[in-house]
Protein backbone atom coordinates (compact mmCIF):
# COMPACT_ATOMS: atom_id res chain seq x y z
CA UNK A 1 0.00 0.00 0.00
CA UNK A 2 1.23 3.50 -0.82
CA UNK A 3 2.13 5.69 2.12
CA UNK A 4 -0.29 8.54 2.83
CA UNK A 5 2.57 10.72 4.08
CA UNK A 6 3.34 11.97 0.61
CA UNK A 7 4.68 15.24 -0.71
CA UNK A 8 2.77 14.95 -3.96
CA UNK A 9 1.01 12.46 -6.15
CA UNK A 10 -0.54 12.08 -9.58
CA UNK A 11 -2.29 9.55 -11.76
CA UNK A 12 -0.40 7.88 -14.59
CA UNK A 13 -2.27 7.40 -17.86
CA UNK A 14 -1.36 5.09 -20.73
CA UNK A 15 -2.44 4.82 -24.34
CA UNK A 16 -2.89 1.12 -25.10
CA UNK A 17 -1.56 -0.38 -28.36
CA UNK A 18 -3.34 0.86 -31.49
CA UNK A 19 -5.65 3.09 -29.42
CA UNK A 20 -5.75 6.90 -29.56
CA UNK A 21 -7.19 7.67 -26.14
CA UNK A 22 -5.70 7.03 -22.70
CA UNK A 23 -6.81 5.02 -19.71
CA UNK A 24 -5.65 5.31 -16.11
CA UNK A 25 -2.90 2.81 -15.39
CA UNK A 26 -2.08 3.64 -11.78
CA UNK A 27 -0.98 6.17 -9.21
CA UNK A 28 2.46 7.65 -8.55
CA UNK A 29 3.39 9.16 -5.19
CA UNK A 30 6.54 11.11 -4.45
CA UNK A 31 7.25 10.88 -0.72
CA UNK A 32 10.34 10.82 1.50
CA UNK A 33 11.78 7.89 3.41
CA UNK A 34 12.79 8.00 7.07
CA UNK A 35 16.16 9.54 6.23
CA UNK A 36 14.66 12.32 4.13
CA UNK A 37 15.60 10.79 0.75
CA UNK A 38 12.95 11.18 -2.01
CA UNK A 39 10.99 7.95 -2.36
CA UNK A 40 8.88 7.22 -5.42
CA UNK A 41 6.02 4.74 -5.14
CA UNK A 42 3.82 3.39 -7.93
CA UNK A 43 0.90 1.00 -7.90
CA UNK A 44 -1.26 -0.17 -10.81
CA UNK A 45 -5.00 0.40 -10.41
CA UNK A 46 -7.22 -2.62 -9.71
CA UNK A 47 -9.49 -1.79 -12.63
CA UNK A 48 -6.51 -1.56 -14.95
CA UNK A 49 -5.03 -4.86 -13.76
CA UNK A 50 -8.39 -6.55 -14.30
CA UNK A 51 -8.51 -5.46 -17.93
CA UNK A 52 -7.54 -8.06 -20.54
CA UNK A 53 -5.84 -5.34 -22.57
CA UNK A 54 -3.61 -4.12 -19.71
CA UNK A 55 0.10 -3.92 -20.55
CA UNK A 56 3.19 -3.08 -18.51
CA UNK A 57 4.41 0.51 -18.48
CA UNK A 58 7.94 -0.79 -18.88
CA UNK A 59 9.57 -4.23 -18.73
CA UNK A 60 12.33 -3.20 -16.32
CA UNK A 61 10.99 -1.50 -13.19
CA UNK A 62 7.21 -1.45 -13.57
CA UNK A 63 6.09 -4.87 -14.72
CA UNK A 64 2.39 -5.67 -14.62
CA UNK A 65 1.88 -6.69 -10.98
CA UNK A 66 -0.37 -5.60 -8.07
CA UNK A 67 2.60 -4.89 -5.79
CA UNK A 68 3.68 -1.38 -4.73
CA UNK A 69 6.89 -0.46 -6.53
CA UNK A 70 9.43 1.81 -4.86
CA UNK A 71 12.55 3.68 -5.99
CA UNK A 72 14.97 6.25 -4.59
CA UNK A 73 16.84 6.76 -7.87
CA UNK A 74 16.56 9.92 -9.97
CA UNK A 75 14.95 11.91 -7.18
CA UNK A 76 12.38 9.19 -6.56
CA UNK A 77 11.09 9.10 -10.14
CA UNK A 78 10.93 5.75 -11.93
CA UNK A 79 12.96 5.68 -15.13
CA UNK A 80 9.99 5.15 -17.45
CA UNK A 81 8.16 8.10 -15.88
CA UNK A 82 11.24 10.31 -16.15
CA UNK A 83 11.59 9.29 -19.82
CA UNK A 84 8.12 10.73 -20.41
CA UNK A 85 9.06 13.98 -18.68
CA UNK A 86 10.76 17.04 -20.14
CA UNK A 87 14.43 17.14 -21.12
CA UNK A 88 16.82 19.99 -20.30
CA UNK A 89 15.29 22.23 -22.96
CA UNK A 90 11.78 21.36 -21.83
CA UNK A 91 12.57 22.10 -18.21
CA UNK A 92 13.93 25.49 -19.24
CA UNK A 93 10.63 26.29 -20.98
CA UNK A 94 8.51 25.09 -18.06
CA UNK A 95 10.55 27.17 -15.61
CA UNK A 96 10.26 30.25 -17.81
CA UNK A 97 6.54 29.74 -18.34
CA UNK A 98 5.86 29.19 -14.63
CA UNK A 99 8.15 32.01 -13.53
CA UNK A 100 9.92 29.64 -11.13
CA UNK A 101 13.39 28.10 -11.16
CA UNK A 102 12.80 25.74 -8.25
CA UNK A 103 10.28 23.12 -9.28
CA UNK A 104 9.79 19.59 -7.98
CA UNK A 105 10.11 16.51 -10.16
CA UNK A 106 6.36 16.02 -10.14
CA UNK A 107 5.85 19.62 -11.28
CA UNK A 108 7.87 18.93 -14.43
CA UNK A 109 5.78 15.84 -15.20
CA UNK A 110 2.46 17.59 -14.65
CA UNK A 111 3.38 20.83 -16.44
CA UNK A 112 4.62 19.14 -19.62
CA UNK A 113 2.29 19.51 -22.61
CA UNK A 114 1.00 16.49 -24.49
CA UNK A 115 4.03 16.19 -26.78
CA UNK A 116 5.85 13.87 -24.38
CA UNK A 117 7.74 10.81 -25.62
CA UNK A 118 6.12 7.40 -25.40
CA UNK A 119 2.62 6.33 -24.43
CA UNK A 120 2.18 7.58 -20.86
CA UNK A 121 0.92 10.84 -19.42
CA UNK A 122 0.24 12.41 -16.03
CA UNK A 123 -2.57 14.30 -14.34
CA UNK A 124 -4.30 15.03 -11.08
CA UNK A 125 -7.66 13.72 -12.27
CA UNK A 126 -8.57 10.08 -11.82
CA UNK A 127 -9.75 9.98 -15.42
CA UNK A 128 -7.37 11.09 -18.21
CA UNK A 129 -8.17 14.23 -20.21
CA UNK A 130 -9.08 14.04 -23.88
CA UNK A 131 -6.02 13.68 -26.14
CA UNK A 132 -4.58 16.78 -27.76
CA UNK A 133 -5.83 17.07 -31.33
CA UNK A 134 -4.07 20.24 -32.42
CA UNK A 135 -0.35 20.55 -33.06
CA UNK A 136 1.89 23.28 -34.45
CA UNK A 137 2.01 23.03 -38.22
CA UNK A 138 5.18 22.98 -40.30
CA UNK A 139 4.13 26.33 -41.78
CA UNK A 140 4.67 27.79 -38.28
CA UNK A 141 8.37 26.90 -38.22
CA UNK A 142 9.49 30.52 -38.62
CA UNK A 143 7.50 31.62 -35.57
CA UNK A 144 8.67 28.61 -33.56
CA UNK A 145 12.28 29.28 -34.48
CA UNK A 146 11.98 32.94 -33.46
CA UNK A 147 10.66 32.04 -30.01
CA UNK A 148 13.36 29.41 -29.54
CA UNK A 149 16.12 31.83 -30.55
CA UNK A 150 14.83 34.54 -28.23
CA UNK A 151 14.80 32.12 -25.31
CA UNK A 152 18.30 30.92 -26.21
CA UNK A 153 19.56 34.47 -26.42
CA UNK A 154 18.40 35.04 -22.87
CA UNK A 155 20.15 31.84 -21.79
CA UNK A 156 23.41 32.90 -23.43
CA UNK A 157 23.50 36.61 -22.54
CA UNK A 158 21.03 36.57 -19.60
CA UNK A 159 20.01 40.17 -19.03
CA UNK A 160 16.67 40.66 -20.78
CA UNK A 161 14.02 38.48 -19.18
CA UNK A 162 11.20 40.00 -21.22
CA UNK A 163 12.45 38.97 -24.65
CA UNK A 164 10.15 35.96 -24.88
CA UNK A 165 6.44 36.51 -24.39
CA UNK A 166 5.21 33.96 -21.84
CA UNK A 167 2.21 32.88 -23.93
CA UNK A 168 4.48 32.08 -26.87
CA UNK A 169 6.44 29.50 -24.86
CA UNK A 170 3.55 27.06 -25.14
CA UNK A 171 4.39 26.77 -28.83
CA UNK A 172 7.63 24.98 -28.04
CA UNK A 173 8.02 21.30 -27.23
CA UNK A 174 9.34 20.07 -23.89
CA UNK A 175 10.33 16.45 -24.35
CA UNK A 176 12.05 13.92 -26.62
CA UNK A 177 15.64 14.01 -25.53
CA UNK A 178 18.56 16.38 -25.61
CA UNK A 179 19.09 20.00 -24.76
CA UNK A 180 18.73 21.53 -28.23
CA UNK A 181 15.82 23.90 -28.97
CA UNK A 182 12.96 22.02 -30.53
CA UNK A 183 9.21 21.81 -31.09
CA UNK A 184 6.75 19.16 -32.25
CA UNK A 185 5.14 19.98 -35.59
CA UNK A 186 2.62 18.29 -37.85
CA UNK A 187 2.18 17.94 -41.61
CA UNK A 188 0.24 15.64 -43.94
CA UNK A 189 2.54 12.73 -43.09
CA UNK A 190 2.42 12.96 -39.31
CA UNK A 191 4.37 14.37 -36.39
CA UNK A 192 7.98 15.56 -36.49
CA UNK A 193 10.45 16.90 -33.96
CA UNK A 194 11.73 20.21 -35.33
CA UNK A 195 15.30 20.79 -34.09
CA UNK A 196 16.58 24.35 -34.44
CA UNK A 197 20.08 25.75 -34.60
CA UNK A 198 21.66 27.63 -31.69
CA UNK A 199 23.40 31.02 -32.02
CA UNK A 200 26.53 29.48 -30.51
CA UNK A 201 26.70 26.44 -32.83
CA UNK A 202 30.14 25.82 -34.31
CA UNK A 203 28.61 24.57 -37.57
CA UNK A 204 25.22 24.15 -39.24
CA UNK A 205 24.01 21.58 -36.72
CA UNK A 206 20.69 20.70 -38.43
CA UNK A 207 22.50 19.93 -41.70
CA UNK A 208 25.26 17.93 -40.02
CA UNK A 209 22.87 15.87 -37.91
CA UNK A 210 20.76 15.18 -40.99
CA UNK A 211 23.93 14.05 -42.80
CA UNK A 212 24.86 11.71 -39.92
CA UNK A 213 21.46 10.02 -40.11
CA UNK A 214 22.02 9.53 -43.85
CA UNK A 215 25.54 8.20 -43.28
CA UNK A 216 24.22 5.80 -40.62
CA UNK A 217 21.74 4.40 -43.13
CA UNK A 218 24.59 3.74 -45.57
CA UNK A 219 26.25 1.76 -42.79
CA UNK A 220 23.22 -0.52 -42.46
CA UNK A 221 21.77 1.22 -39.40
CA UNK A 222 18.05 1.74 -38.89
CA UNK A 223 18.08 5.54 -38.51
CA UNK A 224 15.12 7.83 -37.91
CA UNK A 225 13.58 9.47 -40.99
CA UNK A 226 14.48 13.11 -41.34
CA UNK A 227 14.50 16.08 -43.68
CA UNK A 228 15.67 19.69 -43.77
CA UNK A 229 13.37 22.71 -44.00
CA UNK A 230 14.77 26.14 -44.81
CA UNK A 231 13.21 28.97 -42.81
CA UNK A 232 14.48 32.40 -43.79
CA UNK A 233 18.24 32.35 -43.35
CA UNK A 234 18.12 29.34 -41.03
CA UNK A 235 17.60 25.64 -41.48
CA UNK A 236 15.58 23.28 -39.33
CA UNK A 237 16.01 19.52 -38.98
CA UNK A 238 12.74 17.58 -38.92
CA UNK A 239 12.98 14.10 -37.38
CA UNK A 240 9.94 11.88 -37.82
CA UNK A 241 8.43 10.72 -34.53
CA UNK A 242 8.82 6.95 -34.46
CA UNK A 243 6.73 6.73 -31.26
CA UNK A 244 3.58 7.92 -33.04
CA UNK A 245 1.46 6.51 -35.88
CA UNK A 246 -1.23 8.53 -37.57
CA UNK A 247 -4.71 6.99 -37.84
CA UNK A 248 -8.12 8.25 -38.92
CA UNK A 249 -8.99 8.78 -35.23
CA UNK A 250 -5.77 10.47 -34.14
CA UNK A 251 -2.33 9.23 -33.13
CA UNK A 252 -1.57 5.84 -31.64
CA UNK A 253 1.46 5.79 -29.37
CA UNK A 254 4.37 3.46 -28.75
CA UNK A 255 5.61 2.85 -25.25
CA UNK A 256 9.18 4.04 -24.97
CA UNK A 257 11.98 3.70 -22.44
CA UNK A 258 15.50 5.11 -22.66
CA UNK A 259 18.74 3.19 -22.36
CA UNK A 260 19.11 4.85 -18.97
CA UNK A 261 15.96 3.11 -17.75
CA UNK A 262 17.06 -0.15 -19.34
CA UNK A 263 20.30 0.05 -17.35
CA UNK A 264 18.54 1.14 -14.15
CA UNK A 265 21.16 3.88 -14.10
CA UNK A 266 21.35 7.38 -12.68
CA UNK A 267 21.30 10.60 -14.71
CA UNK A 268 24.93 11.23 -13.72
CA UNK A 269 27.34 8.38 -14.39
CA UNK A 270 28.54 6.71 -11.19
CA UNK A 271 32.17 5.46 -10.96
CA UNK A 272 30.93 2.29 -9.28
CA UNK A 273 28.38 1.64 -12.02
CA UNK A 274 29.51 3.15 -15.33
CA UNK A 275 27.17 3.34 -18.30
CA UNK A 276 27.92 0.40 -20.56
CA UNK A 277 26.99 -0.91 -24.00
CA UNK A 278 27.88 -4.36 -22.70
CA UNK A 279 25.36 -4.13 -19.88
CA UNK A 280 22.83 -2.52 -22.21
CA UNK A 281 22.93 -5.37 -24.73
CA UNK A 282 22.60 -7.93 -21.92
CA UNK A 283 19.44 -6.20 -20.69
CA UNK A 284 18.14 -5.64 -24.21
CA UNK A 285 18.44 -9.34 -25.06
CA UNK A 286 16.13 -10.24 -22.16
CA UNK A 287 13.39 -7.90 -23.31
CA UNK A 288 13.17 -7.50 -27.09
CA UNK A 289 11.27 -9.84 -29.39
CA UNK A 290 14.25 -10.37 -31.72
CA UNK A 291 17.41 -10.43 -29.57
CA UNK A 292 19.88 -11.38 -32.31
CA UNK A 293 18.65 -8.69 -34.69
CA UNK A 294 18.59 -5.89 -32.11
CA UNK A 295 21.87 -6.91 -30.46
CA UNK A 296 23.67 -6.75 -33.82
CA UNK A 297 22.02 -3.41 -34.52
CA UNK A 298 23.27 -2.01 -31.21
CA UNK A 299 26.78 -3.23 -32.06
CA UNK A 300 26.62 -1.34 -35.37
CA UNK A 301 25.54 1.84 -33.58
CA UNK A 302 28.35 1.50 -31.05
CA UNK A 303 30.85 1.15 -33.91
CA UNK A 304 29.29 4.05 -35.82
CA UNK A 305 29.55 6.34 -32.79
CA UNK A 306 33.22 5.43 -32.44
CA UNK A 307 33.88 6.00 -36.15
CA UNK A 308 32.28 9.48 -36.23
CA UNK A 309 33.52 10.44 -32.75
CA UNK A 310 30.01 10.79 -31.39
CA UNK A 311 31.17 11.20 -27.81
CA UNK A 312 27.68 12.16 -26.60
CA UNK A 313 26.29 8.63 -27.00
CA UNK A 314 24.91 8.51 -23.45
CA UNK A 315 22.09 6.09 -22.52
CA UNK A 316 19.33 8.65 -23.12
CA UNK A 317 20.33 8.67 -26.79
CA UNK A 318 19.23 5.03 -27.07
CA UNK A 319 15.70 3.74 -26.63
CA UNK A 320 13.37 0.76 -26.80
CA UNK A 321 9.85 1.13 -28.16
CA UNK A 322 6.72 -1.03 -28.27
CA UNK A 323 3.96 -0.01 -30.66
CA UNK A 324 2.22 -3.28 -29.82
CA UNK A 325 3.04 -5.66 -26.95
CA UNK A 326 6.56 -6.59 -28.07
CA UNK A 327 9.60 -4.39 -27.48
CA UNK A 328 12.35 -3.54 -29.97
CA UNK A 329 15.26 -1.15 -30.40
CA UNK A 330 14.05 2.23 -31.65
CA UNK A 331 15.49 3.85 -34.79
CA UNK A 332 18.79 5.64 -34.17
CA UNK A 333 18.66 9.37 -33.38
CA UNK A 334 20.83 12.20 -31.98
CA UNK A 335 23.96 11.29 -33.95
CA UNK A 336 26.50 14.10 -33.84
CA UNK A 337 30.26 14.15 -34.59
CA UNK A 338 32.81 15.65 -32.19
CA UNK A 339 36.05 16.74 -33.93
CA UNK A 340 38.11 16.81 -30.74
CA UNK A 341 41.86 17.48 -30.82
CA UNK A 342 43.17 14.13 -29.56
CA UNK A 343 44.29 11.76 -32.32
CA UNK A 344 45.46 8.94 -30.06
CA UNK A 345 42.43 8.22 -27.91
CA UNK A 346 38.81 9.24 -27.83
CA UNK A 347 36.32 7.84 -25.35
CA UNK A 348 32.65 7.14 -25.90
CA UNK A 349 30.19 8.02 -23.15
CA UNK A 350 29.68 4.32 -22.38
CA UNK A 351 31.96 1.33 -21.82
CA UNK A 352 32.35 -0.45 -25.15
CA UNK A 353 34.90 -3.20 -24.42
CA UNK A 354 37.57 -4.62 -22.15
CA UNK A 355 39.51 -1.32 -22.24
CA UNK A 356 36.56 0.70 -20.99
CA UNK A 357 35.23 3.56 -23.12
CA UNK A 358 38.16 3.63 -25.61
CA UNK A 359 36.69 4.18 -29.11
CA UNK A 360 39.04 1.71 -30.71
CA UNK A 361 38.37 -1.12 -33.18
CA UNK A 362 40.09 -3.85 -31.13
CA UNK A 363 38.31 -2.71 -27.98
CA UNK A 364 34.93 -2.84 -29.72
CA UNK A 365 35.61 -6.45 -30.74
CA UNK A 366 36.53 -7.70 -27.27
CA UNK A 367 32.91 -8.19 -26.19
CA UNK A 368 31.30 -8.91 -29.58
CA UNK A 369 29.93 -12.26 -28.38
CA UNK A 370 27.67 -10.37 -25.96
CA UNK A 371 26.05 -8.88 -29.07
CA UNK A 372 25.40 -12.44 -30.34
CA UNK A 373 28.03 -12.08 -33.06
CA UNK A 374 30.84 -14.52 -33.78
CA UNK A 375 34.35 -13.17 -34.28
CA UNK A 376 34.15 -13.18 -38.08
CA UNK A 377 30.76 -11.41 -38.14
CA UNK A 378 31.94 -8.68 -35.76
CA UNK A 379 35.22 -8.13 -37.59
CA UNK A 380 33.35 -7.88 -40.88
CA UNK A 381 30.97 -5.24 -39.50
CA UNK A 382 33.84 -3.13 -38.13
CA UNK A 383 35.85 -3.44 -41.35
CA UNK A 384 32.94 -2.65 -43.67
CA UNK A 385 31.76 0.32 -41.62
CA UNK A 386 35.30 1.70 -41.35
CA UNK A 387 35.71 1.56 -45.15
CA UNK A 388 32.24 2.97 -45.74
CA UNK A 389 32.76 5.98 -43.50
CA UNK A 390 36.36 6.64 -44.54
CA UNK A 391 35.48 6.66 -48.25
CA UNK A 392 32.01 8.25 -48.24
CA UNK A 393 31.67 10.62 -45.27
CA UNK A 394 32.64 13.65 -47.35
CA UNK A 395 30.38 12.91 -50.33
CA UNK A 396 27.46 12.06 -48.02
CA UNK A 397 27.63 15.25 -45.99
CA UNK A 398 28.18 17.43 -49.06
CA UNK A 399 25.18 15.77 -50.75
CA UNK A 400 23.22 16.51 -47.59
CA UNK A 401 23.98 20.21 -48.05
CA UNK A 402 26.77 20.64 -45.50
CA UNK A 403 29.03 23.51 -46.59
CA UNK A 404 32.69 23.09 -47.54
CA UNK A 405 33.64 25.16 -44.49
CA UNK A 406 31.64 22.98 -42.11
CA UNK A 407 32.97 19.82 -43.77
CA UNK A 408 36.52 21.02 -43.04
CA UNK A 409 35.56 21.81 -39.43
CA UNK A 410 34.23 18.32 -38.67
CA UNK A 411 36.68 16.37 -40.85
CA UNK A 412 38.73 15.21 -37.86
CA UNK A 413 35.75 13.38 -36.36
CA UNK A 414 35.75 10.58 -38.93
CA UNK A 415 37.89 7.45 -38.46
CA UNK A 416 40.42 9.23 -36.25
CA UNK A 417 43.93 7.73 -36.06
CA UNK A 418 43.49 6.06 -32.67
CA UNK A 419 40.55 4.02 -33.90
CA UNK A 420 42.88 1.53 -35.59
CA UNK A 421 45.64 1.43 -32.96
Amino acid sequence: MISKKSLSECFVYITLPRETTSVTAGRFVLAVDRTGIPLGQFVYGRKYLASKSAIEIDPVELKLDPRTYETTRIGGVFGALRDAGPDHWGRRIIEKHSGKTQLGELDYLLLSPDDRAGAIGFGIGKEPPAPKRKFNQTIQLAALQRVAHELLQEEISEPDHTAVQIQELTMLGTSLGGGRPKAVVEDDIGLWVAKFSRPDDRWNNPRVEYAMLELARKCGINAARSRIETVGKNEVLLVHRFDRERTSLGYSRARMISGLTLLRADEVQQPSKPWSYISMVEELRRIVAEPKKDAAELFRRMCFNALISNLDDHPRNHALIAMDKEWKLSPAYDLTPSPVISLDQRDLAMVCGDIGRFANAKNLLTQSSRFLLNKQEAESIVSEMTDQIRTTWYSVIRSAGVSEKDAATIKGAFVYEGFNY
